[in-house]
């Protein structure tokens, strides 16, 4: 049986092959519908809700595969509330059809709702 801590990170796992793979129907499933987020997206601004990310979800796939790996991840339990930390790697290609990786620190929030987590809040800034 995994820890704790290996299912938060497999969780955020799921989450990263979610939003790569464009799955909105995975994405709300692991998500609380009042999620909070910092991201450059949003351009420094709080955004509360699911429609702001709908929205890139909604736009036509990408005709590059892209995929994305967490490095140097850390758990820490508080209650009922964890906070994964980790660089996420995002390896995808260039207009040029180069390979190239982007690096992102994420801060995902997950709280546990019964048996299950769900993913309340993130922060997403470059490395």
């Amino acid at each position: 049986m995994p820890t704790t801590e290996q299912t938060l990170i497999d969780l955020s796992r799921q989450l990263l092959d979610a939003i790569d793979a464009g799955d909105w129907k995975t994405y709300t499933d692991l998500c609380d519908e009042s999620l909070t987020a910092f991201e450059p997206e949003a351009e420094g601004h709080l955004v509360e809700g699911m429609p702001f990310h709908k929205y890139y979800f909604d736009l036509p796939a990408a005709q590059t595969p892209r995929q994305s790996s967490i490095s140097s991840p850390h758990v820490r339990l508080v209650g009922d509330v964890a906070i994964v930390c980790y660089t996420r790697l995002t390896q995808k290609l260039d207009a040029g059809g180069a390979p190239v990786t982007a690096a992102l620190n994420e801060t995902r929030v997950w709280r546990r709702d019964g048996d299950a987590w769900k993913h309340i809040h993130f922060h997403r800034s470059p490395a």
